[in-house]
């Protein structure tokens, strides 16, 4: 039997990542985009081919990729090997001949810059959501629910209206790697909620929907085709934060950092947050002990004034 090439490997891993391992569609994705860049640039090699030397001279073409223009971060150019290293350990454990991945180093990134907005910041943006049009009642519903629970903007937009118990003001949620874990919602956000769905007049089980146009004949069913998109929920935080004058960058995963650095500050302990948050480990958690750090706040206060 002929040995495979390389990208009908890079597929069957892919698909492995997918049935086997019940990897979420983002990081399939991720994956996807990370080995074809190396597919394109490796050409005819083959899986035995790979060696440190090749890793090597692949790391300067992602490194020199970025130029002056700065295209490619060093974040980015650490995923393409992440996503490398674990292709590679897929070859050795299905018996392909191949550098052994481990043998190649991750540099050391440097730690994450988190941006979040203070308190006044985000009562500026909820304001910004129009409360008389259905829209209007949508989207603060939507900010009100980010900012309550730090849901991930895609696990927001999969949330349909039986999951919501806005009696016991709590619900499931899947996370990534299909890890479910409980979501609390504040008194404001149950109310804004409220509103929301008393406004809605249909049956259709998406918790947000979109008010664009369509034909009556596709308003049957559950209503799956009117669910709002990540993209479309990206786009009602950046115009809430244009209309509220804050000149950062927001995000729905800058509402996700506000949530987590309001908890802390206010003396929740991180592992606590780490589970609210979904993170699988304390690490990715870390990063908001930089920004929350209350007995470096004490002492600035105390000798510098």
């Amino acid at each position: 039997m002929a040995e495979k090439s390389l990208r009908e490997q890079i597929y069957d891993f892919l698909a492995y990542c997918e049935v086997a391992r019940n990897r979420s569609r983002k990081t399939i994705e991720n994956y996807r985009h990370y080995l074809l860049r190396f597919l394109a640039w490796a050409k005819e090699k083959q899986a035995k081919d790979i060696n440190l030397a090749v890793v090597q001279e692949y790391r300067l073409h992602l490194n020199r990729l970025g130029g002056r223009e700065e295209t490619l971060s060093k974040r980015t150019q650490y995923y393409h090997l992440v996503a490398l290293r674990a292709f590679l350990k897929y070859l050795v454990t299905h018996d392909v001949e191949t550098l052994a991945p481990e043998k190649i180093e991750l540099a050391k990134l440097p730690d994450r810059v988190v941006s979040f907005l203070a308190n006044q910041e985000v009562e500026d943006l909820l304001e910004q959501a129009g409360q008389n049009k259905k829209s209007g009642l949508r989207d603060r519903a939507i900010l009100e629910l980010l900012y309550s629970t730090g849901l991930r903007v895609g696990e927001l937009v999969k949330l349909n209206r039986d999951q919501i118990s806005l009696v016991r003001t709590e619900f499931i949620v899947q996370g990534k790697g299909g890890k479910a874990r409980p979501v609390f919602i504040t008194p404001r956000a149950v109310g804004s909620l409220k509103i929301y769905l008393n406004s809605r007049k249909d049956n259709w089980r998406p918790l947000f929907i979109n008010y664009g146009r369509s034909s009556k004949e596709q308003d049957v069913g559950s209503g799956e085709h009117k669910r709002l998109s990540a993209v479309s929920v990206q786009n009602i935080v950046r115009r809430a934060a244009l209309c509220a004058g804050i000149m950062k960058k927001v995000t729905p995963h800058t509402l996700r950092h506000s949530f987590a650095t309001n908890l802390l500050t206010k003396g929740a302990d991180i592992r606590s947050v780490q589970e609210m948050l979904g993170h699988s480990s304390i690490t990715t958690t870390q990063i908001y002990t930089h920004v929350t750090n209350q007995r470096l706040k004490e002492i600035h206060a105390r000798f510098h004034q």
